[in-house]
């Protein structure tokens, strides 16, 4: 069994949680086990990492913290604990070392940019005070920076391209065996090791952390739970779920079968804060494949084609630091978005838009967190090319305040190719999602709208989408008033949708005449699987109906 070790004499080994909340396929774990130092699993709370800052929501901070503390009642168990020690890395790195020897810190690699101050840092004091460091791959299926040199040294610009890098760099490692706890000496810090540093007795609440609810718990209709134990329940009921998916001939249930009303099996939480292996996930969807199928059907990255996405977005962000901005990233269109319009972007922010399946997924964000994917390229048309014509760096900095999945490499990339600002085709695709036929397609009963938009639950299914359009008797018995308990709407959709789309098709023409370099996708199929769209869009696609 683990056993637990005061004698500050000892070296010691930290291993340093970042993302990477989890035991199991944890390469940096494995390694600061190897040592059989005196074993300090620590987590640096400096308002930044994880993506957890201060304009972070009390959805997000909890479930972060609830991953922790999953973490440590994990670890206890073990007789370990998890030290969450608040302050500056190198601050911190440095009161630890002036207590014991630090011989090793390990760390998973934190691949977006924004990391790479923090870490050349503490990397800079180790190597200062001959401390070992190692920084594993785990929280991408590949090492983006290998996908960059396989591609002569810049990222793929197209999907297609991508693709066929993988296919000459290989499949991605398995996961790494589960550590081996028997003789482990977890070692123990005081909680004063400097007046810089502050050291928890246990994982703090977010309150304590001074993030305060602003919506009552009540409102929550399906609450995430962080953490890895809960993660791997969950990975068993999606696997059950991409094995029905499979024995019908489908992959990628949750894009063939949108459920925006039932519990959801997407992972996505628990893959942002590393809850979950990536890998692990990976090769259990392939696996299963391979099983199911016996080899007979020729095994290929589409039955991923989300992970694979993920993995496209990260590479792409990697080097360049201006990536979450429009005017300074080399890869974004620079469109004349409209400007000093914050009453539109803050009603389209709080679910007033007047338009419900709009209101309902914003509503959903804000007392959940997390909305489905196609309800986010809803939303995100919206703000953007659809009807407001608001940029979509608006958008983005708000998804990544509210979300439990805000990853700043995915979250930009997916408002980027959404508002035809990068990977799209030079804006060849003018048709817009319309916020009334695109929800009557994905809820026709008007259920989800409903659950989040109450003061419409008693209007008629014939008027609920477009509630503007109900007589004065319909909105009287309905118990809401259009202008009163529920907004006008803010924009004529049909009005803007046309002028918007006129609008593009005229910067498409003065970007051809400039042969403006742009990353677009390869084609038009890999647009419909970004956007999950059907092979008929005319249901849903603006169509300027009044």
């Amino acid at each position: 069994m683990a056993t637990s070790d005061n004698n500050m004499c000892d070296k010691a080994t930290v291993l340093w949680f970042r993302r990477g909340l989890r035991l199991h396929d944890n390469p940096a774990l494995i390694k600061a086990l190897s040592t059989k130092n005196v074993f300090y699993p620590i987590f640096i709370f400096d308002g930044e990492t994880a993506g957890i800052t201060k304009e972070s929501s009390y959805n997000r901070v909890r479930f972060f913290l609830e991953s922790l503390k999953d973490l440590d009642r994990q670890l206890r168990a073990k007789k370990g604990k998890l030290h969450f020690i608040k302050g500056d890395p190198v601050k911190v790195f440095e009161a630890i070392h002036n207590i014991v020897p630090l011989e090793l810190v390990s760390f998973e690699q934190d691949p977006e940019p924004m990391w790479e101050s923090r870490d050349s840092k503490a990397k800079a004091y180790f190597d200062q005070h001959t401390i070992k460091w190692t920084e594993e791959i785990s929280h991408t299926l590949w090492n983006p920076l290998d996908i960059i040199k396989a591609n002569g040294g810049v990222p793929p610009l197209t999907y297609e391209m991508f693709l066929h890098i993988l296919s000459v760099v290989g499949d991605p490692p398995r996961p790494v065996e589960d550590p081996e706890w028997e003789g482990v000496k977890f070692g123990f810090l005081p909680l004063n090791i400097g007046n810089e540093v502050t050291v928890y007795h246990s994982i703090p609440t977010p309150e304590q952390l001074g993030y305060l609810q602003t919506r009552s718990s009540d409102q929550q209709i399906n609450r995430w739970i962080g953490g890895e134990q809960t993660a791997l329940i969950k990975l068993q009921d999606r696997l059950k779920v991409e094995e029905r998916a499979f024995l019908d001939g489908i992959y990628l249930p949750n894009q063939a079968r949108p459920n925006l009303l039932g519990p959801s099996s997407s992972q996505s939480a628990a893959l942002s804060f590393g809850c979950l292996s990536i890998r692990k996930f990976y090769w259990a969807v392939h696996d299963m494949f391979n099983k199911i199928y016996l080899g007979h059907t020729q095994l290929n990255q589409s039955i991923t084609g989300q992970f694979i996405w993920r993995e496209f977005f990260y590479t792409m962000s990697i080097k360049n630091p201006y990536y979450g901005e429009m005017e300074r990233n080399p890869l974004c269109l620079n469109l004349p978005w409209t400007k000093n319009r914050e009453d539109l972007a803050k009603k389209w922010e709080n679910g007033l838009t007047g338009y419900p399946f709009i209101d309902a997924v914003m509503r959903q964000l804000h007392q959940e967190g997390w909305v489905h994917h196609v309800a986010r390229n809803a939303v995100a048309c919206f703000l953007t090319r659809g009807d407001l014509w608001i940029s979509w760096e608006v958008g983005l900095r708000l998804f990544l305040r509210l979300l439990l999945d805000a990853d700043w490499s995915l979250c930009a990339g997916n408002w980027m190719w959404v508002s035809s600002s990068a990977f799209e085709q030079l804006l060849d695709c003018s048709s817009c999602v319309c916020p009334v036929n695109y929800g009557r397609r994905l809820d026709p009963q008007g259920e989800y709208i409903r659950r989040y938009i109450p003061e419409l639950r008693n209007y008629p299914i014939e008027y609920l989408y477009e509630p503007w359009k109900a007589p004065l008797k319909v909105q009287e018995m309905a118990g809401c008033y259009i202008g009163q308990e529920y907004p006008e709407r803010i924009v004529d959709h049909a009005v803007v949708s046309e002028k918007n789309r006129k609008m593009m098709e005229n910067i498409r023409l003065t970007l051809v005449e400039e042969s403006t370099p742009h990353c677009c996708p390869s084609n038009e199929e890999e647009v419909r699987q970004f956007m999950w769209l059907p092979e008929s869009c005319s249901d849903y696609l603006c169509a300027n109906r009044k």
